[in-house]
C-alpha cells in the first residue's frame, strides 16, 4: 500500500520549506510530506560547502516575505542561510514531515484514481517506496545536484596536481601557501578568490571572459540606526520594500540605458582598483543584464587582487600541463591546485520522469502558466524563481499562488486543475531566455517553452507577478477543472 498525502512537495532546500510553511500557514488541514534526496535541508545550501560561499543577492529580499530575516549582514554566508532554512522549519513544524534519503524516479498521473503515483529509492534500505498524493509540488530548482559542468579541457588528464569542481569540494583540502588557479568569472568564482587568497601561496582567476563585477556594502548601516528607534519587524519590511525597489530600479535602468549602467559598473571598479587595471578584466563582450551581475560585499575581490594576494587573467585555455595550465598565449600559470568553477548541468525537476497515465512527459514541448504550473499537467506546481532578481521574491509569490488554488479547488469541491493554451501561444524561445548565461544556452532546448502572451509568457517582473499570482481571479478560462471521481482507489493515508 502507498503512502498518501494530500501534497507531496519534492525538495527540502529554500523553495521547499517556503512551500510547506506556506502550506502550514493557509491551508492547514492539507496532509503533506517533503521527499528529500539529501540527510539534510538546505538544498543549495546544504550541497555546497566551498570556502567563503554565500547569497548572490540581498538577504532582505532572498529571506521569506512571512519570516524576517533579523541580521545585518547583505550578502550572508552558507552556514547562515542553512541556519535561517532550518529555524524557519522548526518554527513551523516543517522538519518531521521530510522523509530524507527518498530519491524520486518517477511521477506518474493516474486519470482514473486523479492522482500522482510516486515513485522513490530509500537510499539508505535500497528499497523502493510508493508514495501518492492529488497534488504534487516540484521544489527542486534547476541544476543537477550530482555533478556540475565540467569543459572538455584539452589535457586535464596531464595534470598531476588536484583538479576540484565546487560543487564537490573536499572538506579536508589543504591550500595553504599552494599555488590555486579558479577558472570562471561568475559568482562562485569572485566568492572563492578572495576567501582563499589570505591562505594560499597565490591565487589566480582565470576567464575566458570577463562578468560584471560590482561592490556593495556587506553590512546594512541604514537599518542598524533604525533598529534604535523602530522594531525589528518594521525594519526588516522596510529594507525588504527598499532592495526590492532598487533592484527592480537598477534591473530597468540597466535594460534601458546599458550603455550608461556599463560605465557605472566600471567606474565602480576603478574606484577599487585605481587608474592602472587593466578594464579588459571587467569590461564583457555582453550588455549588463545579459547575465546576472557579480556582487562582492565590501569589494572583497578588489583588495585582495590590488594588494597582490591574487591574481585575474582572461585568456583562453591550450591545454592542461603536468604542472599548470598553458594559455594560448603561450603563458603557463602554475598550479597545485585548479578548482573548476564552471557552472551547473541544468536539471528539471530532479531528474524526475514525469508521464500521464503511462505515457512519458516532454517538459520541452510545454509552456508554463504564470511561471507556476506547467500546460496540460495536472495537479502539478512548479515553483521557480527569479534569475534577474532574489530567487525567494518570485518562490514566495509562486507558493502564495498554489495556496489559492489549493483553497479555490476545496471550496468548489473540485479534484483536478490543468492550465491549457488554447491559443497556440508557444514560441521557440526557453524560460530562462532573458539571460544568455552558458549554463542557460547548453539547456535550451530540454526548458519549458516560453509563450508570447500572458498567462504564457515569464515575465521576471516583481510588481506584475505579484498581481498576476495573488490578486488576478484563479479561474481565469485557462485553467480546466474536474470534480472528484464517483470513486476513488483506497490508500493508505498518512498523518505525515
Amino acid at each position: 500500500m502507498a503512502e498518501h498525502y494530500d501534497v507531496l512537495i519534492l525538495g527540502a532546500g529554500l523553495s521547499g520549506i517556503g512551500m510547506a510553511c506556506h502550506l502550514t500557514r493557509q491551508c492547514p488541514s492539507k496532509r503533506y510530506a517533503i521527499l528529500e534526496r539529501r540527510q539534510a535541508i538546505g538544498g543549495t545550501w546544504d550541497l555546497f560547502r566551498y570556502p567563503g560561499i554565500r547569497s548572490d543577492s540581498d538577504m532582505f529580499s532572498f529571506g521569506y516575505e512571512f519570516r524576517p530575516w533579523n541580521e545585518l549582514q547583505v550578502l550572508a554566508d552558507g552556514p547562515a542561510i542553512k541556519q535561517y532554512l532550518s529555524e524557519t522549519a522548526q518554527a513551523y513544524d516543517v522538519e518531521r514531515k521530510i522523509h530524507f534519503r527518498q530519491e524520486v524516479n518517477a511521477a506518474n498521473w493516474d486519470s482514473r484514481q486523479q492522482r500522482w503515483i510516486v515513485s522513490a529509492q530509500d537510499l539508505d534500505t535500497g528499497d523502493v517506496r510508493t508514495y501518492t498524493c492529488h497534488y504534487l509540488i516540484s521544489c527542486t530548482g534547476y541544476y543537477c545536484y550530482s555533478s556540475g559542468y565540467l569543459p572538455d579541457f584539452p589535457g586535464i588528464d596531464r595534470f598531476q596536481g588536484q583538479c576540484i569542481h565546487p560543487q564537490q569540494w573536499p572538506e579536508d583540502l589543504d591550500y595553504r601557501g599552494k599555488q590555486v588557479v579558479v577558472i570562471g568569472s561568475g559568482a562562485t568564482a569572485v566568492t572563492l578568490v578572495p576567501a582563499m587568497a589570505p591562505d594560499t601561496g597565490h591565487i589566480t582567476m582565470l576567464q575566458r571572459s570577463p562578468s560584471y563585477i560590482f561592490s556593495l556594502p556587506a553590512r546594512d548601516a541604514l537599518s542598524a540606526q533604525l533598529r534604535k528607534v523602530l522594531p525589528d519587524d518594521w525594519v526588516y519590511r522596510l529594507a525588504r520594500r527598499r532592495n526590492i525597489l532598487l533592484q527592480r530600479l537598477i534591473y530597468k535602468g540597466a535594460r534601458r540605458y546599458p550603455k550608461a549602467t556599463r560605465w557605472l559598473l566600471l567606474r565602480n571598479v576603478r574606484k577599487h582598483l585605481g587608474k592602472d587595471f587593466d578594464p579588459r578584466h571587467f569590461t564583457p563582450r555582453y550588455l549588463p543584464w545579459d547575465q546576472r551581475l557579480c556582487a562582492v560585499p565590501d569589494g572583497d575581490l578588489f583588495k585582495v587582487l590590488k594588494s597582490g594576494q591574487a591574481s585575474i587573467e582572461t585568456a583562453e585555455i591550450e591545454t592542461f600541463t603536468e604542472r599548470g595550465i598553458r594559455l594560448t598565449s603561450g603563458r603557463e600559470l602554475p598550479a597545485d591546485i585548479v578548482i573548476t568553477a564552471t557552472g551547473l548541468q541544468i536539471e528539471l525537476i530532479g531528474g524526475v520522469k514525469l508521464s500521464l497515465d503511462g505515457a512519458p512527459c516532454d517538459l520541452s514541448q510545454r509552456l508554463t502558466y504564470k511561471g507556476v504550473l506547467v500546460e496540460g499537467l495536472p495537479n502539478l506546481g512548479w515553483v521557480f524563481g527569479y534569475t534577474n532578481a532574489s530567487w525567494t521574491l518570485k518562490a514566495d509569490l509562486a507558493a502564495n499562488y498554489l495556496c489559492r488554488l489549493l483553497n479555490h479547488m476545496d471550496c468548489n469541491d473540485l479534484a483536478v486543475s490543468v492550465a491549457r493554451d488554447r491559443d497556440g501561444a508557444a514560441t521557440d524561445r526557453c524560460v530562462m531566455d532573458s539571460l544568455n548565461s552558458g549554463y542557460i544556452q547548453r539547456a535550451s532546448a530540454i526548458m519549458p517553452r516560453q509563450g508570447r502572451k500572458v498567462p504564457w509568457k515569464v515575465l521576471n517582473n516583481y510588481e506584475k507577478d505579484r498581481h498576476l499570482l495573488l490578486n488576478e481571479p484563479i479561474d481565469d478560462g485557462y485553467l480546466d477543472f474536474s470534480t472528484k471521481a464517483a470513486e476513488e482507489v483506497p490508500a493508505q493515508a498518512s498523518s505525515g
